[in-house]
């Protein structure tokens, strides 16, 4: 369970977040209160990620009216990672339409690790969901593009909208990611084998290596976060970047499957929708009022932020972030009917 905020008296909002002076300060005390905490271990499966300096630690919050708070080290560059399975589902929605999309890749947690093949075997070579390796695989090959190369462009021009600005891949993470890639191959060709892999399995899985490997800061998924917040419109650029439509799909598909097999736990203890990487981001979305994202990259046993986890549960409980708490706007009496 994610402890240290049961204490925390918990604010209840159904409308906005409080005025920016509050969410300064409260975003400023979340940072201190885990900026010290030392749990955790840095992902070292992929070489490159093993090089992050553990103490990094970045949060900020971008609301769906444009505004921008933010502390610590939101500027630093990291590897997407698996973040970019959710706002690659949302393009896919537009792309392929949410009941094709439905039918192709699954809604369903699969209770196991995130790239477990088991998972896919169980369920007739079909993956079950877009947030694990294999419905992400699945994903990046239904994306709209001839070849390998055209679904890349269409991934990074998509992911570039959400984030407001042109992103880079990191050709280090790339490199070293391409290098240890055997089991998302291995996931590839058998999705290809049971008839689920639209194209070449090789292409597929390189498109998605590099998704991955696309160079965001905890500021950049804040705005990708608020993106989907707002109804598909950035609130930075004021571009529509999806449909509302795939926003509120992408938003479900996150609150059962964004954190693995911790997704439950989550939705219990933070009741946001949330996407974590290995490279230790974090992007939290409160519909309506905007989104939270975080950098630091000292991990748990399911591949989540630790710093990340615990600030985003201390912010939605301060912030009134949390989907299942409302306040009572009119108390209305009791009647015959109602009792």
């Amino acid at each position: 369970m994610i402890e240290d905020v049961h204490g925390v008296a918990q604010h209840a909002a159904t409308g906005a977040l409080p005025t920016v002076d509050q969410v300064r300060a409260l975003i400023a005390a979340a940072h201190d209160r885990y900026a010290g905490l030392s749990e955790g271990v840095v992902a070292d499966y992929i070489p490159a990620l093993a090089q992050a300096d553990p103490d990094l630690f970045g949060l900020s919050l971008a609301a769906a009216n444009g505004q921008m708070v933010t502390a610590g080290d939101v500027d630093v560059a990291f590897s997407i990672q698996s973040i970019s399975k959710a706002f690659v589902f949302a393009l896919l929605v537009d792309d392929l339409g949410r009941d094709a999309v439905f039918d192709a890749i699954g809604v369903n947690n699969t209770g196991m690790p995130f790239n477990s093949v088991v998972a896919v075997e169980m369920n007739n070579g079909a993956p079950m969901n877009p947030m694990v390796n294999a419905g992400a695989i699945a994903t990046s090959g239904l994306i709209s593009g001839i070849d390998g190369a055209a679904k890349w462009q269409r991934i990074r021009d998509g992911l570039s909208a959400f984030a407001g600005r042109a992103l880079e891949l990191d050709d280090e993470v790339y490199r070293s990611e391409a290098a240890n890639n055997q089991r998302n191959a291995a996931i590839a060709h058998l999705l290809a084998s049971y008839g689920r892999l639209a194209g070449d399995p090789e292409d597929i899985v390189d498109a998605y290596t590099r998704q991955c490997s696309l160079s965001v800061t905890a500021n950049d998924l804040a705005i990708m976060g608020a993106t989907l917040a707002d109804d598909g419109i950035n609130p930075i650029s004021g571009e529509r970047v999806v449909s509302g439509q795939a926003c509120r799909d992408t938003l479900a598909v996150l609150a059962s499957c964004g954190m693995y097999e911790r997704s439950g736990e989550w939705l219990f203890e933070i009741g946001l929708p949330a996407k974590s990487g290995v490279s230790g981001g974090i992007v939290s979305i409160a519909p309506g009022k905007g989104a939270v994202g975080s950098y630091s990259p000292p991990l748990d046993p399911a591949g989540n932020s630790v710093r990340g986890q615990r600030a985003c549960a201390y912010l939605s409980r301060v912030l009134g972030l949390n989907l299942f708490a409302s306040s009572v706007h009119t108390k209305v009496g009791r009647t015959s009917a109602g009792r």
